[in-house]
């Protein structure tokens, strides 16, 4: 489905069983993969990578996982009503992630993907989501006259790379394109790594990001057109293109039986560029916590 730094969004996937000895630690850093709740948007304050951080590592560190893996569970989160808003809203939704192999995912957070290249220590593939878009009554005293982003499918073209066992430094890039909705396109890169005082029962995962967007996005999401104007009464912005945000995330699962998992995940984006100076924006720092409870098998 999708996720920004730009626009709302939600949630994502997994958890594994603890394995023994060495596998434990590797089943562990897999974990912090856990759920993540409901229609993933396109992008949101959670970095892109904490909707599938962890799978990368669980290829690396247990190459025999079983053929199928599921997850299924509750999650909720605080987020702002939209990209730049300084109201906030609760939200609360189902998650669903199911895997074969290392080869295909469905995924509440990561939508309906394939990995095209794959091995032990990087993969990189395709996926299509779903942008819930932005309407005025989400916050129509502040809308009003701006009019509705409708929902609309969005592509993703997405490479992970783990440097290696001894570092296990994840490096991820991503390019999404809107399909409809806010059209234009949206990218990141980012880096993660499990953080020290991880146990086997207990992982932590924390990286930073750096979002970018092309003009149509941006226009469509911040700029404020002649009729617009007119309408709602801001100044026309026209927006530009470029570096829109940069964030950091943090991830913390821990699991309460060999099945049952709770998993943390917050994160904070400062906008930049367009996004920032938009007289659609109230602030330029976005926060975001989720609290997710999930069931592996």
């Amino acid at each position: 489905m999708s996720t920004g730094r730009v626009s709302r969004a939600r949630r994502r996937w997994l958890g594994v069983p603890i394995a023994r000895g060495p596998a434990a630690l590797l089943a562990l850093m897999l974990c912090a993969w856990a759920p993540r709740l409901a229609l993933c948007q396109t992008p949101s304050p959670l970095q892109e990578w904490q909707y599938s951080g962890g799978e990368i590592l669980a290829s690396l560190f247990e190459p025999n996982l079983p053929e199928w893996r599921y997850v299924a569970g509750v999650s909720v989160d605080v987020q702002p009503l939209y990209d730049g808003s300084k109201p906030y809203r609760v939200d609360g939704g189902p998650v669903i992630d199911i895997r074969y192999r290392d080869i295909a995912f469905l995924s509440v957070g990561e939508g309906l993907g394939v990995n095209f290249l794959h091995a032990e220590n990087y993969r990189v593939g395709v996926a299509i989501g779903y942008d819930l878009g932005r309407q005025v009554s989400d916050y129509s005293s502040h809308l009003q006259g701006l009019g509705n982003i409708s929902p609309a499918p969005v592509t993703k073209l997405f490479a992970d790379w783990v440097i290696s066992k001894k570092f296990p430094l994840v490096l991820r890039a991503d390019a999404r394109q809107f399909v409809g909705g806010a059209d234009g396109a949206v990218g990141d890169l980012e880096a993660y790594m499990p953080l020290p005082g991880s146990s086997k029962r207990f992982v932590m995962f924390a990286g930073p990001s750096i979002t970018f967007a092309d003009h149509l996005y941006l226009q469509r999401e911040f700029g404020v057109t002649r009729a617009q104007s007119l309408a709602s009464g801001y100044p026309i912005f026209d927006a530009h293109p470029g570096n829109n945000a940069e964030g950091v995330g943090f991830s913390a699962t821990g699991f309460l039986t060999q099945t049952w998992l709770v998993n943390v995940d917050g994160a904070i984006d400062r906008l930049r560029g367009s996004a920032a100076e938009s007289p659609i924006t109230q602030e330029r720092v976005q926060r975001t916590i989720e609290l997710t409870l999930a069931y592996t098998w």
